[in-house]
């Protein structure tokens, strides 16, 4: 039979995740991407609590942060432009005030800390080895917020930066089942070959942390550049993944680290999101009415079938 694709092979995942776990996603968009599927599946997340990171240092960073609860304050405060914001922090969290800004990011600080308490996979999506070096302090930054690019300096990590790093993220996870993956977005502003050279530290790196117990890799990169070798499944960027790909990327997810009875719960849970997306023309009629009923019933049903897989 001919082949048109190159199927990409599995690791055992020992531990299978459900609907108990509680699900911490710290990375790059893609990241947000299966946070995405995740909640609307209705699985209990926590998605990029300080907004989107792509390297290894800053994810780090954040991780530690989040486990320490060290909290912001005026000292972490930059402008940029007419907003305020951090260099952890993704410019989406750039606020008008600096008391806005503060406000809002140890609030968020502190909902990922009480989650991270409870957290039972964190999945790790890794974006790129290249980063930004902040001149005035030498510290690498999560996001240059659109400052001077004259106060920083582009690096390469090394492939031992790397790793180091990434035993930084499991030490603060003693108990944790971690989940590392590396994103398929394409890093084009460095090249071509700049961004091979990105990912395949990368995965030089991870071949060294990755134990196949609670420390595991799953292949985002892999089914993307190989099962889904097409432009195709792209978006019309070319450089992030389409709503197709990242649907078949979740589902190959699910199909090789969820629990394998899963699918009912999931398919209820779609129905409800459906349903509370849907629009009525008239929301008083009869009809509205007994769809939100049923709806009530759904959401009924979900819970009470979920609670026993807890149980």
């Amino acid at each position: 039979m001919i082949k048109f694709t190159t199927p990409v092979t599995y690791q055992q995942y020992r531990y299978k995740i459900g609907y108990k776990d509680n699900i911490l996603m710290l990375g790059s968009c893609f990241a947000d991407s299966i946070g995405s599927m995740l909640d609307y599946y209705r699985f209990n997340t926590c998605i990029n609590p300080f907004g989107v990171l792509y390297n290894p240092v800053s994810i780090a960073n954040a991780a530690e942060r989040i486990a320490a609860l060290k909290t912001f304050d005026d000292k972490d405060v930059i402008k940029t432009g007419e907003l305020y914001c951090s260099l952890s922090h993704h410019t989406s969290f750039a606020r008008n005030t600096p008391a806005a800004f503060l406000e809002n990011a140890n609030r968020s600080l502190y909902a990922a800390a009480e989650f991270f308490n409870k957290a039972t996979v964190i999945v790790i999506t890794l974006g790129t080895a290249w980063c930004y070096k902040y001149l005035e302090t030498d510290t690498v930054v999560a996001n240059c917020n659109k400052l001077n690019p004259a106060l920083f300096k582009r690096e390469l990590l090394s492939v031992s930066r790397i790793i180091e790093n990434l035993n930084r993220i499991i030490s603060f996870l003693p108990d944790k089942q971690v989940i590392f993956t590396v994103s398929p977005i394409r890093h084009i502003k460095d090249g071509l070959h700049g961004n091979s050279i990105s990912k395949a530290s990368l995965h030089l790196a991870l071949e060294e942390v990755v134990n196949g117990n609670n420390i595991t890799y799953f292949p985002s990169y892999e089914i993307m550049t190989d099962e889904l070798r097409d432009y195709r499944f792209y978006a019309e960027d070319l450089v992030h993944p389409s709503a197709v790909a990242v649907k078949y990327i979740f589902e190959r997810f699910v199909e090789n680290c969820f629990k394998p009875n899963i699918g009912a719960l999931m398919r209820l849970a779609e129905k409800i999101t459906l349903a509370e997306k849907h629009r009525p023309f008239n929301s008083e009629s009869d009809g509205y009415k007994q769809f939100l009923a049923k709806t009530e019933e759904l959401k009924k049903q979900f819970y009470g079938m979920r609670q026993k897989t807890i149980e």
